[in-house]
């Protein structure tokens, strides 16, 4: 998850990525930083894909399986036994080991693809919209509302990670994948009633560290809701617009 702030220029580098972020939240923001869930389709499942980063063989997997139609598709890198000399160590990262558990899903020796339905839930609203890379971080916004219920599970927790689309073919990989790259588990146990008292809402602004040597260009964001029982509410997933040249 995200790491602890550490370096003496962060506090200049949160305030200029959330300045980016209010520009994006804009209706009037077009340019290729305006990247948010806004108008993409709603994915009914989520399929992972966790490589142990001791298989040095599973990333350029001929048989590796492509993502099911219609879901939000992660690749996670598992620390491996190996440590720091493990093949895939360099992608490695302890969420990957947060989420196997979460889902009670053991480490795998090799490599696993477990499939979680999204329930959906009416008039639920998942946003998340990102500025561009500014130094090594991002400037995130996450919001959810949804109507009050009885039959609501709480409290509701979720995750928000920052992904790599990375194309066919690199590293020889046979499909497209969306490495996971951070994360962050928001818990939204903070109930802030809308004016008709009728609907939860919850905002979350966030800086995401970027790992060296990711392609900021190819950065997306993705983000889940479950209930208490673990259960998938709605899920999203940013896309960025075309830079407007006018």
């Amino acid at each position: 998850m995200t790491s602890p702030l550490q370096i003496p220029t962060f506090r200049h580098w949160v305030l200029t990525s959330l300045l980016l972020l209010a520009t994006l939240a804009s209706p009037l923001a077009h340019s290729q930083s305006a990247c948010s869930s806004d108008n993409q389709p709603l994915p009914s499942a989520l399929f992972e894909r966790f490589i142990n980063a001791d298989c040095d063989t599973c990333w350029r997997d001929p048989a590796a399986p492509p993502a099911p139609r219609d879901a939000l598709a992660l690749d996670w890198i598992v620390p491996g036994s190996r440590g720091d000399d493990a093949p895939l160590a360099a992608a490695a990262s302890t969420d990957a080991l947060a989420r196997l558990a979460e889902l009670q899903v053991a480490r795998p020796a090799m490599q696993t693809q477990p499939v979680s339905a999204i329930k959906g839930w009416p008039k639920a609203a998942l946003r998340v919209a990102h500025g561009p890379a500014v130094g090594d971080y991002m400037g995130l916004l996450i919001a959810l509302s949804l109507p009050q219920s009885s039959a609501l599970a709480l409290p509701l927790s979720g995750w928000v990670v920052l992904l790599e689309a990375l194309p066919v073919g690199t590293e020889g990989s046979s499909v497209p994948r969306y490495l996971v790259r951070n994360a962050l588990q928001p818990l939204w146990d903070k109930r802030e009633q809308l004016s008709n008292q009728e609907t939860l809402s919850f905002n979350d602004l966030r800086a995401m560290g970027i790992p060296q040597g990711v392609d900021a260009r190819r950065l997306r964001v993705a983000s889940w809701v479950q209930d208490a029982h673990g259960q998938i509410l709605t899920a999203v997933q940013s896309a960025c617009q075309p830079e407007d040249k006018n």
